[in-house]
């Protein structure tokens, strides 16, 4: 039974959390996967290489600017700490729209802080939609159901049991009010929040008293709801202000290296204005966006990466989870809704959310799990002399590394001015040897109608050279309201004159583009069409230099392709490619004709390739099924590498090209975000760390 510990007296003092390192454990793949390497000690330092003994030692760069070259030392591995903190609006949401990566870094054995922003009270009946009519509304108790199915979630997830037992006290939080914080007893690092504001209650209703009401300025002030059993004691009110300022306090106090959190722009149905999205999902996510915007400013922080997750629209689209993670998390689910009703949680409230129990599986959220924004494989680029150049987004701000082509260790991170950026930036090589790097950018104002995404771009002065203030431009949409800034990360062409295509997806999921003129400046957006558009689009040129740009469907996948190098991109084509997962990477055929497609089978996490010239549709899909590995998101093939997330969320590697060759797979045991990048030096990924890491290629 869980232990109660009633509130202190407030005080205004904050406790730091105590960081907790500890050997990273890989998943189920024995006899499946060629794994070489083994699980090194970590520590706080410079953390160093991870590989086989076919490979140079992994060098993994300190995340923060370096005056000299890290050394990687063979044998050893100083991995930094991990520390992964989740915001999401309802008990629950985690459950359904952010597992696997849960439970992959509850395996790992790293801190992790899951936030609950509402009480998830909503009309107070823990019944079964056919026994809701005869039970009594009672919300504190409902809340308390919803707390008590995610403790034996979470507990079941990290030790076996479901009845391991958790501490609950009360916290004063930063912003005046109070919260429950619950720590599970055999895994201390393990914590669950509890801010216990009143959620909307509906979908898309009209419900001022609500995380939408607050944004926007309808309600000056937010109650609390509590539950049933909590330590907290008394009732409280948060201004908008006060609710920034309490998800910035818990920033401080767990100190992420990693923030998953919910998407702030899913959209809304253009012949409705209806969030296509849950609106507590939407605008709770716009108020950890502001905390993290202000926490990025305090000094003394590790750098931050976030990952935000689509919700309700991933039920249109194809399922990304093989069979067996599938049912990992159905099970959790069913966990959660106290399916088999056994009274084990020493409450009257209930032991989970019955609610749930009708439908655990969702609509079709155990099966999938998707990134919104941050699939692109083009964040590295290699220069002529052999230099290494890699982005990515750490506290809102671009990360730059670069490797010299004769150093062992990369140099870095550099963060360059200018915040707000969006996880998920993809760069290129202009042909006089600069690289430019594309992304989005929100601007959050003073008021809820100045919130806006827009694409922004930065390009250094010269080769090798720094990097020049970021050039804003815009975005297709009119305006917040009307589709809630829901644009796509960019996709970018580059004709030989350097003139660029900046090509993305738009809230009514079509494709539009904006073109480079001769003299630098840009021309304006324009509608490249297509229709039922998910995803982000990806980019290549062939080696005669045209350029292509394909974008996902639920069905298949379109092309769009420059009928001569530099001319305008021209269509949609249809591929005939069957569906995909939607996280699609591109580059140019080996053979030189035309593009190379990467992507996966839905509902397998298999792998597979198709060629396409422009010309007609793609040549026949080559499968690397029973290759293996298995897991989701997108696929780096480039130059004779393959790099992919596997099924326990590790990075796998492998060499391919050889025409029916079963590749042999190596698993890199460190959890990464985003994509990770392969080429004929090695492959690169993020790591939950904030860091980067680097598998050098070759003997």
């Amino acid at each position: 039974m869980p232990v109660l510990r009633r509130p202190a007296p407030p005080t205004r003092r904050r406790t730091a959390a105590t960081v907790v390192t500890a050997a990273l454990v890989g998943g189920a793949f024995v006899g499946l996967l060629s794994v070489t390497g083994t699980p090194r000690t970590p520590s706080a330092h410079a953390a160093e290489g991870t590989g086989s003994p076919a490979k140079a030692p992994a060098t993994h760069v300190p995340a923060k600017a370096l005056p000299a070259e890290a050394h990687g030392k063979p044998g050893k591995d100083t991995r930094a700490p991990v520390s992964v903190v989740q915001i999401v609006a309802h008990p629950d949401d985690d459950l359904f729209f952010m597992n696997p990566d849960v439970s992959q870094s509850l395996r790992s054995r790293s801190p992790l802080t899951a936030v609950y922003l509402t009480a998830g009270e909503s009309d107070g009946v823990n019944a079964r939609p056919h026994d809701a009519a005869a039970a009594a509304p009672d919300k504190a108790g409902y809340a308390e159901a919803r707390q008590n199915g995610i403790r034996a979630a979470y507990a079941e997830m990290a030790t076996g049991s479901r009845t391991s037992p958790w501490d609950r006290e009360a916290i004063p939080t930063a912003g005046g009010g109070w919260a429950e914080l619950d720590t599970l007893r055999a895994r201390p690092q393990i914590k669950l929040v509890w801010l216990q504001i009143r959620e909307a209650g509906a979908t898309n209703g009209d419900r001022p008293h609500s995380l939408n009401g607050l944004w926007n300025g309808r309600i000056t002030a937010l109650e609390s709801q509590r539950s049933a059993g909590t330590p907290v004691a008394a009732d409280f009110t948060y201004t908008k202000e006060q609710v920034v300022a309490t998800v910035t306090g818990l920033l401080e106090r767990f100190r992420p290296t990693f923030v998953r959190m919910q998407d702030p722009s899913p959209g809304t149905y253009p012949e409705s204005g209806k969030f296509r999205d849950h609106q507590d999902h939407l605008f709770g996510a716009r108020f950890a966006q502001a905390a993290l915007a202000r926490y990025a400013e305090l000094p003394g922080h590790p750098h931050v990466g976030v990952q935000n997750y689509l919700g309700y629209p991933t039920s249109v689209l194809p399922h990304t989870l093989d069979a067996a993670t599938a049912d990992a998390k159905l099970k959790t689910l069913k966990t959660y809704a106290w399916l088999d009703g056994v009274q084990d949680c020493g409450t009257g409230a209930g032991c989970g959310d019955l609610k749930v129990a009708a439908r655990p599986a969702g609509r079709g959220w155990t099966q999938t799990v998707r990134y919104a924004r941050g699939t692109s494989t083009s964040w590295v680029q290699r220069g002529p002399d052999g230099g290494l150049h890699a982005f990515t987004v750490l506290d809102g701000h671009l990360a730059a590394w670069r490797k010299p082509a004769d150093a062992v260790a990369w140099r870095g991170p550099e963060l360059l001015p200018g915040g707000g950026l969006d996880s998920g930036v993809t760069s290129v090589t202009l042909p006089d040897g600069r690289i430019a790097v594309f992304g989005t950018r929100t601007t959050l104002g003073g008021d809820a109608a100045a919130y806006r995404r827009e694409v922004v771009t930065t390009v250094q002065s010269a080769p090798g050279g720094a990097f020049g203030p970021w050039l804003p431009l815009g975005t297709p949409e009119r305006n917040d309201a009307d589709g809630t800034s829901d644009i796509s990360a960019p996709a970018v062409t580059v004709a030989a004159d350097g003139r660029a295509t900046v090509v993305l997806r738009d809230s009514r999921h079509r494709l539009t583009a904006r073109e480079q003129r001769t003299d630098g400046t840009w021309g304006p957006w324009r509608s490249l069409g297509g229709t039922d558009v998910y995803g982000d689009p990806v980019a290549a040129t062939d080696a005669d230099g045209r350029g292509y740009v394909f974008a996902s469907t639920p069905d298949t996948v379109l092309a769009w392709a420059e009928q001569e190098p530099g001319g305008p991109l021209t269509g949609p084509a249809p591929t005939g490619l069957p569906p995909t997962t939607l996280a699609l990477s591109a580059g140019a055929a080996p053979d030189g004709d035309g593009v190379r497609l990467w992507f996966r089978k839905p509902a397998s996490g298999d792998l597979r390739s198709a060629d396409f010239s422009g010309t007609g549709p793609v040549s026949p899909v080559t499968e690397l099924s029973g290759t293996g590995v298995v897991g989701f998101g997108p696929v780096s093939g480039g130059d004779g590498l393959l790099a992919v997330r596997s099924r326990t969320g590790f990075l796998a590697t492998a060499p391919h090209g050889r025409a029916g060759a079963r590749p042999v797979w190596t698993l890199e045991k460190f959890l990464f975000s985003g994509a990770p990048d392969a080429g004929t030096d090695g492959v690169a990924a993020i790591g939950l760390d904030g860091r980067l890491h680097w598998t050098p290629a070759g003997p």
